[in-house]
């Protein structure tokens, strides 16, 4: 699933490439390898996700926290560098509304990432089931509050999309030359 939730959002992140590709052609709001560098910077993340889904928690810890980290440290770079692309973009492009929803998703996410992984790093045993009362029950506690926080705070960031994406076609054509 989290694999499936990866692909899902490099499509995403490239369709909003391709949008802010085509909305600059015309307005020129920002660099295009600033835009290409966010690109990256989401995909990394991604990347990340499919660490975190192909090596579990339990059977390759250490893999699966640097997985973890690049998937939400890289998710909370991009979300915050389209947020700015975001202001960059007004008010032909977006209102100052969505763009202060993106920001303060932004804001959110970043504060509840730091302690996320203060409070993971204090963790000195990894295993799934927790009870109150255990050692460093207290910081996986904190910690999934604050993993969670930044979790739904991507999938609230993307859900601000919508309106972007309404108002886009994307067409792909296929095109066979003779020549080789």
């Amino acid at each position: 699933m989290i694999n499936i939730s990866a692909l899902l959002a490099s499509i995403t992140m490239y369709i909003r490439y391709l949008l802010i590709e085509k909305q600059n052609e015309s307005s020129h709001f920002v660099r295009s390898s600033c835009n290409m560098f966010t690109l990256c910077v989401g995909l990394m993340g991604c990347t990340g996700m499919g660490i975190v889904a192909t090596f579990q928690e339990l059977a390759v810890p250490s893999v699966h926290d640097i997985g973890a980290l690049v998937a939400f440290g890289s998710g909370v770079v991009y979300i915050t560098l389209q947020s700015i692309i975001s202001y960059k973009s007004c008010p032909r492009w977006n209102t100052y509304f969505v763009c202060h929803i993106r920001m303060a998703i932004s804001v959110i996410s970043c504060i509840a990432f730091i302690p996320m992984i203060v409070f993971a790093s204090k963790i000195s045993m990894t295993k799934i089931d927790w009870t109150p009362g255990e050692k460093d029950y207290t910081y996986h506690f904190m910690s999934a509050i604050c993993e969670w926080t930044v979790a739904f705070g991507f999938i609230f960031f993307f859900l601000t999309y919508i309106r972007d994406f309404q108002r886009f076609s994307l067409r792909i054509s296929t095109e066979i030359h003779e020549e080789f």
